[in-house]
C-alpha cells in the first residue's frame, strides 16, 4: 500500500519528522510513553512519533489520549486531575474514563456532544511502564522481558532518559559490543580488553538474538566481584523490532541481570529511553544505586548517539563501513529494512 501525507487514513501529526510511509509502519508498533508510577492523579504529557499524548488515570484505569482539548486546542497535560477525571486548564472541561467528556462547567445541564470526547489509544501497564500504539492492528504484541514475572527476581523500573538522537541509533548502540572498552570505562568496562570474540546473530519471529561470550566483566568500577579466574561472561541480546532490546547478563553463581532498552521515538530526532531491570541477586537492595548506575551507563552512550552523523540510521549497507564485530548492527538494519522501512530514515 502506498501511503501519502494527504491520505486521510494516515493522519500525520503536525510537524511530523518522519516520511509518511515510515510513520505509518512505525505507528503500528507498541512503545512505552510513561513510567507507570509517575501517572497518579495528575495528567502526564508525552510525545510519541511526533504525536502529543496525555496519560492519566480515571478511577484507576489508565487512559492515553491526544494531548489536546477538542474545545479550544489547549494541551490537557496543562490541566489538573482528581483521580477520576482531568480538567482542561482553559475552560475546565472534564474528561474521564475512555476519554469521555463528562462535564462542561459553562453549561452543566446541557447534553455533551460527542465531538468533545477525546481520541484515545490502547493502554497497557507492563514492566512498570505504560505502553501504547497509535495505529493498533489485532492483539497487542509487547516486547518480552525474560524473568520479569519470576518471584525470585527483583523488578526495578529506572527513570527515563531523553536522548537528542534517533531511536534506531540508540538501539544499535545498546546492542554494540565493540564500544565497551572505549565508552564505558568509567562504569564497568576494561580499556585493555577491546577484542570482540566471534558471535552469530539468529533471526527470531520478532527480530533476532545474539549470544556474546567474553572476559569483560559487568561489575561496576571500584566494586570487587566474585568471578573466578577465567570466568566467561555471557551476554544474551534479544532484539524486538523496531526499537526494543533486552540484555541478559550471566553472572557467577547463576546470577542474572536483565536490562530492557525500550527506545520510544519522540520524533526522528529525539528518543525517550525506558529501562526496566530485573535481577536475582541483591534482591533486597535499594533501587537508587541501580537508578544512578544505569543513568551513568546510558549517559555515556547518549553523548555518542547525539554526535553521530548522519543523525538517522542508514539501512543501505553501502552507506557506512562495517567490520565483523558489527554483525548485530547489520542484522538490526536488515530487520528494519524487512519491515518495509525506507533505506534511510529521512528527518
Amino acid at each position: 500500500m502506498n501511503v501519502t501525507v494527504t491520505d486521510p487514513v494516515f493522519d500525520l501529526p503536525r510537524g511530523c519528522t518522519f516520511d509518511a510511509a515510515d510513520w505509518a509502519i512505525l505507528a503500528r508498533c507498541w512503545y512505552p510513553v510513561a513510567v507507570a508510577r509517575d501517572v497518579g492523579d495528575q495528567p502526564v504529557g508525552g510525545v510519541l512519533l511526533d504525536a502529543p499524548l496525555v496519560i492519566y488515570r480515571a478511577d484507576g484505569v489508565l487512559v492515553v489520549a491526544d494531548d489536546l482539548c477538542p474545545h479550544r486546542g489547549v494541551p490537557l497535560s496543562m490541566g489538573v486531575g482528581d483521580g477520576r477525571t482531568i480538567a482542561c486548564a482553559y475552560h475546565g472541561f472534564r474528561f474521564g474514563a475512555e476519554g469521555r467528556c463528562v462535564r462542561v462547567p459553562a453549561h452543566p445541564d446541557n447534553a455533551i456532544p460527542g465531538k468533545l470526547h477525546l481520541r484515545t489509544y490502547p493502554a497497557i501497564e507492563r514492566y512498570g511502564l505504560v505502553w501504547t500504539c497509535l495505529r493498533p492492528e489485532g492483539e497487542a504484541v509487547l516486547p518480552p522481558m525474560p524473568h520479569w514475572d519470576d518471584p525470585a527476581y527483583q523488578q526495578i523500573t529506572c527513570p527515563w532518559i531523553d536522548i537528542g538522537g534517533f531511536a534506531g541509533r540508540q538501539v544499535e548502540g545498546f546492542i554494540d559490543v565493540a564500544h565497551f572498552a572505549f565508552v564505558h570505562t568509567a562504569t564497568f568496562a576494561d580499556p585493555g580488553n577491546a577484542v570482540v570474540p566471534s558471535y552469530v546473530p539468529r533471526r527470531t519471529a520478532d527480530g533476532f538474538e545474539a549470544e556474546y561470550r567474553s572476559s569483560v566483566a559487568n561489575y561496576p568500577v571500584g566494586i570487587v566481584g566474585n568471578a573466578p579466574p577465567g570466568f566467561e561472561w555471557l551476554r544474551h541480546f534479544r532484539v524486538h523490532l523496531p526499537f526494543t532490546a533486552t540484555l541478559e547478563i550471566h553472572f557467577p553463581d547463576d546470577g542474572r541481570l536483565v536490562i530492557m532498552n525500550a527506545a520510544a521515538p519522540v520524533s526522528a530526532r529525539k528518543t525517550r529511553m525506558f529501562a526496566p531491570i530485573c535481577r536475582n541477586f541483591d534482591t533486597g537492595g535499594p533501587v537508587e544505586p541501580v537508578y544512578e548506575f544505569n543513568r551513568r551507563v546510558f549517559e555515556e552512550d547518549r553523548a555518542l548517539v547525539e554526535a553521530q552523523k548522519p543523525e538517522n540510521l542508514p539501512l543501505d549497507p553501502t552507506l557506512e563501513a562495517h567490520v565483523m564485530a558489527d554483525r548485530s548492527s547489520i542484522a538490526y538494519r536488515r530487520g528494519l529494512k524487512d519491515m518495509g522501512l525506507s533505506r534511510f530514515f529521512t528527518a
